[in-house]
């Protein structure tokens, strides 16, 4: 057995990084699905909060309350090394510029089958694109 896992960041998307017992550490990097204007759906995790840390680049969560149906969309860009932790339940995505690393922080068996998704309607997804201007 080695003292020390070395894992690098894979190249893009979201990828799991080291699980152990009840918690995960994840990678998320630019991929062709977090450009905004490619964002088609909410997630929301039903058992636990998620944590993000921007390790580089820019990347903004996208919140919309935690009732069964999303509700106003909030923008908070996010700012490097600052703990966001997601409360469990609330809906959310992100965006990230082409040189963002986001470090995940979650429960290991967080995944689509307690992770319900919510397309977003023409309105949600203007509302975002209009944030991502501001």
């Amino acid at each position: 057995m080695k003292d020390i896992e070395i894992v690098p960041f894979p190249p893009s998307g979201y990828h799991p990084l080291v699980d152990f017992e009840s918690w995960r550490v994840a990678v998320l990097r630019p991929c062709e699905d977090l450009l905004p204007e490619n964002l088609n759906h909410l997630q929301k995790h039903l058992y636990t909060d998620e944590v993000f840390v921007l390790l580089s680049g820019k990347c903004a969560l996208y919140t919309a309350g935690c009732e069964e149906i999303p509700g106003a969309i909030v923008k908070t860009e996010m700012r490097l090394h600052e703990v966001y932790n997601v409360k469990k339940g609330v809906w959310h995505t992100h965006t990230l510029c082409e040189d963002a690393e986001v470090l995940i922080i979650e429960n290991q068996d967080t995944g689509d089958e307690n992770s319900p998704k919510y397309p977003l309607s023409k309105d949600m997804h203007n509302r975002i694109l209009e944030l991502e201007k501001e």
